[in-house]
């Protein structure tokens, strides 16, 4: 597992800024060979790990070469047309860490954030459940703590517009690390991840546009791909409590571990890539369209159910809580604004251009 996981850093450095190297990280540090910056008493297996993370970007990010997380950025400053991402370098306590990019009160965005991590570290069986999406006593973890790694980028994108959608996506790897006969989870590693829509009025060229996109991508790797993640994306993403899906689906796997590793990674990898091509034309159409009060309040109220399903059932929101994750990062997915009322019912005469979710 060793050499795979360094194999999957290098091929992933280019989701990842060069300022990643300014993360601190605990244990002793020496000027100049990056080699000799990790602390020695670190176990051989994280020992590489530190020094391919403080190597990212290090001379192999060209300006002609972005990143998933600069390709996402660059694309949604031009839509927004004014705003400008503020962006935090951080270090997780356990290990790791990661940069946040978010982008509120814009032209066009209420607010854009997008994520990119490198973390490892231990983490407690309940936290393992959540990563695995599995519940107590249905695992193969012994009593005790956890190692593991994770690397992946994510975003969560709400604009100020009722008519343009939500969008949501996410691509990380994992991976667990306790030897045969030891507390913890087994060695294993996993690709998860997909690309969602949620929009608060319903335009059929925008969902046919979406999902073209996804399929396209999909098919680049096995057809079988989106029918059977299109599926787990309307199951996932259902709200138990209210009886019904998050938005318009679109792409969700995890767990995915039954194919070679570095075609996940690139097919991940293309996934990340088709974001924009997919999501900002449907911007384009509607960010400048005229809306009333009662569209603004519709818009809020189906926020409301984003910000239900997120804290109460998303599995990277409870997998980030229960590790001890940085909480700004974790709840970036959360909208500015969201809006509930008693038993509130939908009004049909409310005039539209588009259908209601």
């Amino acid at each position: 597992m060793e050499n795979s996981t360094t194999l999957f850093l290098a091929r992933w450095r280019n989701s990842v800024h060069p300022k990643l190297k300014k993360i601190e990280i605990r244990g002793r540090h020496r000027e100049g060979d990056p080699r000799e910056r990790a602390p020695r008493d670190l176990p051989p297996r994280v020992r590489k790990l530190l020094l391919v993370v403080r190597q990212f970007g290090a001379g192999t990010i060209r300006e002609d070469d972005k990143g998933g997380q600069d390709e996402v950025c660059a694309a949604i400053e031009a839509a927004d047309g004014g705003g400008r991402f503020k962006e935090d370098v951080w270090s997780r306590p356990g290990g790791g860490g990661g940069i946040s990019r978010v982008l509120q009160d814009g032209g066009v965005w209420e607010k854009a954030g997008v994520n990119v991590s490198v973390v490892y570290g231990v983490m407690p069986p309940d936290a393992y459940r959540a990563a695995k999406g599995v519940k107590d006593g249905a695992d193969d973890a012994k009593p005790g703590p956890v190692p593991f790694f994770a690397a992946g980028i994510s975003s969560v994108l709400h604009p100020k517009n009722p008519f343009a959608p939500t969008l949501h996506f996410n691509y990380r790897y994992f991976e667990t690390d306790a030897p045969k006969d030891s507390p913890g989870a087994p060695r294993q590693w996993w690709f998860g991840g997909g690309t969602d829509l949620t929009p608060a009025y319903i335009f059929e060229e925008d969902v046919k546009h979406f999902h073209t996109v996804q399929k396209q991508a999909c098919d680049k790797f096995d057809p079988s791909f989106y029918p059977r993640f299109k599926k787990w994306c309307d199951d996932y993403f259902y709200i138990k409590h209210r009886g019904e899906r998050r938005g318009l689906g679109g792409i969700f796997f995890d767990d995915l571990n039954d194919y070679d590793q570095e075609m996940l990674l690139a097919f991940s990898t293309e996934c990340t890539k088709s974001v924009v091509p997919a999501y900002i034309p449907l911007i384009e159409r509607r960010k400048n369209m005229p809306f009333t009060e009662d569209h603004k309040t519709w818009q809020q109220l189906r926020r409301g159910r984003y910000v239900e399903f997120n804290l109460v059932y998303d599995r990277g929101t409870t997998f980030g809580l229960k590790t001890g994750g940085r909480i700004e990062s974790i709840l970036v997915s959360l909208p500015l604004t969201s809006r509930w009322e008693y038993d509130h019912e939908s009004n049909p005469s409310i005039p539209i251009d588009g259908g209601v979710l």
